[in-house]
């Protein structure tokens, strides 16, 4: 029997009511096998049951190198876990690793068939030609595969059997897989991370590079996958999409696995910590601020020989129940509680990981003005509004975060206090007692010479003495033979802490520094963090980290395309506060 192809396109899918009676024959004859699982597993339909993640004896190495041995473990359904690493141990890797991505050198990594996982895409550019809500269903292969064949087969002038009996197949997996709602469950997702519907049927290649962003990020929440990979997944993303992705992830009932270095963002989503370390992953219960408190608590209680057990035990007791008590959310707290009440002193063990030594110090102490700005405007060169009519002055010790939406338009500032920079109209002036020192966020220009570490730092330094040199290097830990190598042969890591040494080299009374946690590990952010909670003169800066921001900031200063927002709060109340979130949205339209 054939059957005629629909004439409109309005009646693209009218062809499913004519195949209803016949489809069915289909699947009454097939009955038996649709009630066989190895047939059902085949075709993709789930059995009930969790997700489970594991790997068995992984191990890859790279030549003489092993980044990964005899690693086994794993990741229970209904958890979220952080992992965590150095820079340079395997983190990314290790996700390729389970996605299949890259093949270990030994060892297995298994789920079951009928699991499926989502990656978030790190390549913005593979997807280009497709247009943004075909890309979110994109996510669920299974799902796109049989659109794909469907469509296919709906396209064709005539219907064999054999497609009618295929189209049966087609239909019931579709029906499965949720098809129907695929469209309407992609643009809500998109809704959610601020993708207006006009954008929906464009090209990808037509969004910027933040939009781009969210909706790859919306391609691996998509079709409620049960296991998500995701690398760096709060990279480019403003705050309010960050808050929307840490309420969906504590909802999500399957499991995540998940590298940043937003702290903040750990704190808030992770049940667990993976740690890389010396070739191996240890699993940790609690978020990525318990394990580093408590790897020091153990390094601590390890030293100490002479207290007594029933001391250290009351102690891990304390420290567990303020941890409980300060979850963010009240189901995440009975969670995190039940599972943090059943460590023990075994459980917890001292960290190998090396911290920086940051300390910032004046050479001498400012007068109360620092710095005046009066109506500075800024436009690129496509047109972008930057600054527009930007004023205000900083009074002695504030630290200031500079924040807003358009990233380039907060850099610019920084560049044109820095003197890098010119701005269109406007003026400021720094007070004849302050002296500065500014951190790029290209550093770049910086590192173009064939000379050692030793020899960079020295040109900025009036002390030349190798030890003296030598001791500032020593703190960003580089130490020995490290001290020899030649700076254009640095990593990003390497260069970032480089900087940072010339900074506290200078002994600058104001400091700025534009995203200066760009390329540092958790160790080196969290490092930095302290010295400049410490710093006793004056700060400007812009970071993308939340715990930065809150823990550095008591002055917000939100730069938009229709002025500005000038308030002496912490971050976390600036975000809280109506009157702001009611501003926001005026100078955003």
């Amino acid at each position: 029997m054939a059957l005629a192809k629909p004439q409109s396109g309005k009646h693209k899918y009218a062809i499913i009511h004519l195949l209803t009676e016949q489809a069915n024959n289909y699947a009454s004859q097939l009955g038996a096998y649709f009630f066989n699982p190895d047939f059902a597993i085949g075709f993709g339909f789930k059995q009930k049951g969790l997700a489970m993640l594991s790997t068995e004896k992984i191990t890859l190495s790279f030549g003489k190198r092993i980044l990964f041995e005899d690693v086994s473990i794993k990741f229970a359904p209904g958890n979220c876990y952080g992992l965590i690493g150095a820079n340079g141990s395997g983190k990314s890797t290790f996700l390729k690793i389970l996605s299949g991505e890259i093949e270990p050198t030994k060892g297995t990594v298994s789920f079951s068939p009928n699991e499926r996982i989502a990656v978030l895409k790190q390549n913005h550019f593979e997807f280009d030609e497709c247009p943004v809500l075909r890309t979110v269903i994109m996510g669920h292969k299974q799902l796109y595969s049989i659109m794909q064949e469907r469509d296919e087969i709906y396209a064709k002038e005539t219907f064999s059997d054999e497609d009618g009996m295929r189209v049966a197949h087609l239909e019931s997996d579709f029906g499965h897989f949720n098809g129907w709602e695929a469209e309407s469950e992609a643009a809500k997702l998109l809704s959610g991370l601020e993708i207006p519907e006009a954008l929906h049927e464009k090209k990808m290649k037509e969004l910027t590079g933040s939009e781009k962003v969210r909706v790859l990020l919306a391609q691996a929440l998509f079709g409620n996958p049960d296991i998500i990979l995701m690398d760096e997944p709060t990279n480019n993303l403003d705050i309010e999409t960050i808050n929307w992705l840490e309420d969906f992830l504590l909802d999500f009932k399957n499991t995540v696995i998940v590298v940043s270095h937003d702290r903040h963002f750990l704190d808030k989503v992770c049940t667990h910590v993976a740690d890389i370390d010396y070739n191996h992953i240890a699993l940790f219960t609690g978020n990525y601020s318990f394990w580093r408190e408590a790897s020091q608590l153990a390094l601590t209680q390890k030293s100490d020989y002479n207290k007594k057990m029933e001391t250290k035990i009351e102690e891990l007791k304390a420290f567990i129940a303020r941890f409980s008590a300060n979850a963010s959310k009240a189901k995440q707290a009975t969670s995190r509680r039940n599972l943090l009440d059943k460590i023990t002193l075994e459980d917890i063990k001292p960290s190998s990981r090396r911290y920086p030594y940051a300390f910032f110090k004046q050479s001498r102490e400012a007068g109360n003005d620092m710095l005046m700005v009066d109506s500075l405007n800024k436009t690129a060169a496509d047109g972008t509004v930057l600054l527009k009519d930007l004023t205000f002055t900083i009074k002695k010790s504030e630290k200031v975060a500079f924040v807003g939406r358009n990233r380039i338009a907060v850099s610019s500032l920084l560049q044109i206090l820095a003197g890098e920079e010119e701005s269109d109209s406007g003026e400021f002036k720094w007070g004849i007692t302050t002296t500065q020192e500014y951190f790029p966020k290209d550093n770049s220009k910086y590192f173009t010479e064939q000379i050692n570490l030793v020899d960079w730092l020295r040109q900025f330094s009036k002390e030349k003495s190798e030890n003296f040199i030598r001791g500032f290097l020593g703190k960003m830990l580089f130490s020995g033979e490290e001290t020899q190598k030649m700076i254009v042969h640095l990593s990003g890591g390497e260069k970032v802490r480089c900087m940072l040494s010339k900074m506290m080299l200078t002994e600058a009374n104001v400091l700025l520094f534009d995203e200066p946690t760009n390329h540092l590990d958790l160790e080196s952010i969290s490092a930095l963090n302290e010295g400049l909670e410490a710093f006793a003169g004056t700060i400007l800066f812009s970071s993308h980290d939340h715990q930065f921001v809150q823990t550095i900031a008591n002055r917000i200063i939100e730069v938009t395309p229709n002025g500005f927002i000038d308030k002496l709060m912490t971050y976390d109340e600036y975000l809280a506060d109506e009157r702001v979130k009611n501003l926001r949205e005026e100078l955003y339209k």
